[in-house]
């Protein structure tokens, strides 16, 4: 069916987008991406019609979400440079909001990228992360407002348990 295949195609810009967003790591992006058109083309039969864009996204924060979870069990080995120049103007602003970005929980940073980054509505962001409306709404304004606070420079608040 080409017309699938053409279809899946033109998203490939769109999910490169999105997942260089949710890996910060050009490399781990592009597999990431590699792995849901391999799987979303394997898939091609099980594809009932709908909206291909959300099932895409699906696919690859699912993928993104199992990722993140084999590399929770691998220590993690950062090289340190402390050579470089600071930053200034749109650069420092970028990595500002990158590294506010990194603060949010998977979940609320997906909804953010989601809905900010590629333009989906919220009820396509709730069939993706498989949650309720609601639950997108509050994962957006807790981002939003964490969000504000990381770049205001204000200290994160600690959440109480009880």
């Amino acid at each position: 069916m080409p017309d699938f295949r053409d279809s899946v195609e033109t998203m490939i810009p769109a999910l490169r987008r999105y997942a260089r967003a949710l890996t910060h790591d050009r490399e781990a992006a592009d597999d990431l991406v590699q792995d849901t058109l391999v799987r979303a083309l394997r898939a091609e039969k099980l594809f009932l019609g709908g909206d291909l864009r959300a099932w895409l996204y699906t696919i690859l924060t699912n993928l993104n979400r199992n990722r993140r979870r084999s590399l929770a069990r691998r220590p993690v080995l950062a090289e340190y440079h402390d050579d470089a120049p600071e930053p200034s103007g749109t650069e420092a602003e970028g990595r500002d909001i990158a590294r506010a970005l990194a603060t949010l929980p998977d979940d609320q940073r997906s909804a953010l990228l989601l809905v900010a980054l590629e333009g989906l509505s919220y009820r396509d962001v709730a069939e993706i992360q498989g949650v309720p409306i609601g639950t997108v709404m509050s994962r957006l304004a807790r981002a939003r407002a964490q969000i504000r606070s990381v770049l205001d420079g204000e200290r994160p608040a600690l959440r109480r348990v009880k």
